[in-house]
């Protein structure tokens, strides 16, 4: 239900706190907007009229953010839902959607690679995907980049040399692979391994990626004694081999939490201009990889910014691990836990920590945080120098932060192509990136190509082109 402004000079209080009468005591989420219908600030409510009344009972209380967006809200609508779970899923969804300016958006929404085994396939292998699927298989992650889940792969043939051909099912050969030549696969194409002992590898692996390192090296250790003691020399030196292997490779690995856990580890650091997010994916105890994110122009206090960070990382088909460490107290707490808990069809939750092996995951993930918000700080202001620079020689009349470039590029004269790229406070948009194939000109000629390029760029994308400071296009003399 949208609710316009009705023209008003006779009271100096926002025109849209006229409206709060109009709204239930439900849960639901509200939208303020702007002139043209888009929207700024996109919330969710245990009850819509409580919690958009707080925005208009003193400006006081407000802070510049707030009041930044009061004073460009039109218009305000609103949608009731059953309950707040429902509201918190539809308030996540509309921020992916239409990426308000005044809510913390994240611009990293990949999924990360992760590792898959299903021990019941006949002859299971590792795979690395980018999607956990409720299929019965099991998933070891994520990992913060592609290099990362390839180099524990890496990691893991020599010491549980299963299976690497792409296809789901064993396909019969004659002769076995390079990799079983390399001490890298055991064979189970050429028949070098029975099914069971094969089984027994997958079930290793398993154990080494969920921690139980102990359990596995007892075990290894026994299958080592019983094959010496019936003379199989050959064998028992298998299992000498990989029993160094995995000690050699344990003594590389940072243990940080003695419980062996999948861990999600949130530090946030805030600076006037805004803050920034690290997060640490620790894996059966092990630190596996970090990522942060800049959530800019947030307000708030860190309850709410870690709140609404949580709302929009999870979901999908990403992985949900079993807690979720938070250096503040949220508000929504029970909430975020039973929706992740959905997600993740067993229970998460979501831990402060004074002391102990969780405080000091959580002082890393936070000294983290700070230390990327500062290094970030300090490109901004070398980017800032930068384009007060460019201003100058250019004679403009503004700082160029938003500047769109365009090239055209061929192939020995043919198949030609156009591009632009945008740039935006010194940094690359890649999602305005625009790519056009040259319809008008069969020929090289450059001037041509590029008033093409330029013209159909300025016609398509109307306001992406309103919103640029600079222009500059790439060519010679013509």
């Amino acid at each position: 239900m949208v609710m316009p402004i009705a023209s008003t000079t006779e009271t100096p209080r926002h025109p849209l706190a006229e409206r709060i009468g109009g709204l239930p005591h439900n849960p639901g989420v509200y939208q303020f907007k702007d002139q043209g219908g888009e929207p700024l600030y996109v919330g969710k409510a245990r009850d819509l009229k409580k919690r958009v009344a707080n925005y208009f009972r003193s400006v006081s209380h407000l802070d510049v953010k707030t009041r930044s967006l009061l004073a460009k809200a039109v218009e305000l609508d609103f949608t009731v839902t059953g309950t707040e779970k429902e509201a918190l899923l539809l308030e996540s969804s509309l921020i992916k959607k239409y990426r308000p300016r005044y809510n913390v958006i994240l611009r990293d929404d990949k999924n990360y690679p992760a590792l898959r085994i299903d021990l019941r396939d006949s002859y299971p292998r590792l795979e690395i995907v980018r999607r956990f699927k409720k299929d019965g298989a099991l998933y070891f992650g994520p990992y913060p980049s592609a290099q990362a889940v390839r180099e524990t792969l890496q990691l893991l043939n020599p010491m549980f040399p299963l299976r690497q051909c792409k296809s789901r099912r064993l396909q019969p050969r004659q002769r076995p692979c390079l990799n079983y030549s390399l001490g890298r696969c055991l064979g189970a194409c050429a028949g070098k391994v029975t099914q069971e002992s094969y089984h027994k590898a997958a079930e290793e692996v398993v154990l080494f990626l969920r921690g139980k390192t102990d359990v596995l090296q007892q075990q290894l250790k026994e299958q080592m004694l019983a094959a010496a003691a019936s003379q199989d020399y050959e064998r028992a030196a298998v299992f000498r081999d990989r029993l160094q292997a995995i000690a050699t490779t344990l003594e590389k690995q940072h243990i940080f939490s003695s419980r062996f856990v999948d861990q999600d580890v949130l530090g946030l650091h805030q600076d006037e201009a805004g803050a920034e997010l690290a997060i640490l994916f620790v894996r059966q105890g092990v630190l596996v990889g970090q990522r942060s994110f800049d959530l800019h122009e947030a307000r708030g206090n860190q309850g709410e910014l870690i709140s609404a960070f949580i709302a929009q990382f999870y979901g999908g088909d990403r992985f949900t691990p079993e807690e979720i460490l938070v250096a503040a107290d949220l508000d929504e707490k029970t909430l975020l836990e039973e929706w992740l808990g959905e997600l993740r069809g067993k229970r998460v939750r979501i831990l402060t920590a004074q002391r102990g092996e969780r405080r000091h995951l959580l002082s890393l993930a936070q000294e983290n945080a700070r230390e990327r918000l500062l290094t970030r700080r300090r490109w901004q202001e070398g980017s800032e120098e930068t384009l007060e620079r460019l201003q100058k020689i250019l004679h403009l009349s503004r700082l160029p932060r938003a500047m769109a470039c365009i090239d055209i590029s061929n192939l020995q004269g043919r198949h030609a192509v156009g591009s632009v790229v945008i740039f935006r406070n010194g940094k690359p948009d890649k999602a305005s990136y625009r790519r056009y194939r040259i319809r008008e000109r069969t020929e090289p000629d450059d001037p041509a190509m590029m008033a093409e390029i330029v013209s159909r760029f300025l016609n398509d994308e109307e306001e992406l082109a309103a919103g640029l400071d600079l222009m500059i296009v790439d060519g010679g003399k013509g």
